[in-house]
């Protein structure tokens, strides 16, 4: 049985743990940065946009990890099989980004010498920015996106860790409507709403040092209803809860644990070989085949960050809370496994 927090809590408690583990459907958890006791060097926070459709893909993110902050811009496009990625770095920024305490309202901002990011939350639209300079055959991204019709309920997630102050908060949005145009040079990437929807991933946490995490999503129409996924698992106590839920007409629905089957080949993940993904209660039943491998390891000792990130198309069924099932062909979305010493 998982833990469902039902009505508006503080998120922590004077000793800087949660006050409740366990899921909600929307964002009713408080989060005060004041009230964090784990340690401000082990704080990290993000925003992560992930603009999608069968063809091309954006992913924007700005982080703020405390000792370390990263800015990111992805532009994927599937059909060329061309993918590009600029994460320009700076040092020590303590919190000083101002990432926004709510996923519902305010500014996200970030900027360097040769880029710009600014994520702006209003009236129940999403806006985002990004600006890149020699970003791809030496000519600068520019990026203008809208997200719209935000579904009623979304993925929220309150995670401890087996170490006192550490925890991590973490909102999943699926389903939002992207319309916007990505620009490099002379090329032009453009998203419509009719096809194309936005992701986003809201974390605050303070983590423990060496994680590995598992994290799928997709976001798109089944016979015209809106439906998504997010999946994933690795890090932390889960014993209260799970993250995985499916989304369906803007309503969430909770499924229990998921597996990612990745392929092996000599001993290590053969990603661009075809996965499967199985569940314990037979509501989550996949199969994924791999377009693209956006992968990407930094090896500095201390320091370590090994991503696998696939893109590529779900086929098979899901189960909603009321029985009815959901058959998905060729359904896009991505996989990925993370390992971190951070």
């Amino acid at each position: 049985m998982q833990h469902e927090i039902t009505r508006q809590i503080p998120l922590l408690d004077e000793k800087g743990n949660l006050t409740q583990p366990g899921y909600a459907k929307k964002l009713l958890p408080v989060y005060d940065r004041s009230k964090v006791k784990g340690g401000l060097m082990r704080l990290k926070e993000w925003d992560y946009y992930l603009i999608m459709n069968d063809d091309f893909a954006l992913a924007l993110t700005v982080a703020d990890n405390s000792y370390m902050g990263l800015d990111s811009i992805s532009l994927l496009d599937f059909r060329r099989n061309v993918q590009v990625t600029k994460s320009p770095m700076s040092i020590l920024p303590l919190g000083r980004t101002g990432l926004p305490a709510t996923s519902e309202k305010g500014n996200t901002a970030s900027s360097g010498r040769q880029h710009a990011l600014l994520f702006r939350v209003e009236d129940g639209r999403r806006e985002l920015f990004a600006h890149m300079e020699d970003f791809m055959d030496g000519q600068a991204l520019d990026a203008h996106i809208f997200l719209t019709d935000e579904p009623q309920e979304s993925m929220v997630i309150c995670t401890p860790f087996d170490k006192p102050g550490h925890f991590y908060y973490n909102q999943k949005i699926n389903c939002m409507r992207a319309s916007g145009t990505v620009t490099v040079g002379e090329r032009k990437w453009k998203f419509e709403p009719l096809d194309s929807f936005g992701t986003l991933d809201w974390g605050r946490g303070v983590w423990t040092y060496h994680n590995t995490w598992y994290w799928g999503s997709a976001s798109g129409l089944v016979d015209g209803v809106p439906f998504g996924f997010n999946i994933g698992y690795g890090f932390g106590d889960t014993s209260a809860a799970t993250e995985n839920m499916l989304f369906y007409d803007g309503k969430a629905h909770k499924l229990s644990q998921v597996k990612f089957n990745i392929p092996m080949r000599d001993g290590v993940e053969d990603y661009m070989s075809p996965w499967s993904f199985t569940s314990d209660d037979g509501r989550f039943e996949m199969d994924f085949e791999p377009v693209m491998n956006r992968s990407s390891c930094t090896d500095a000792r201390l320091i370590k960050s090994d991503q696998n990130q696939v893109f590529g198309r779900f086929s098979g069924t899901a189960v909603l809370d009321d029985g009815r099932r959901i058959t998905l062909r060729r359904f896009m979305g991505f996989a990925e496994k993370v390992e971190n010493k951070w």
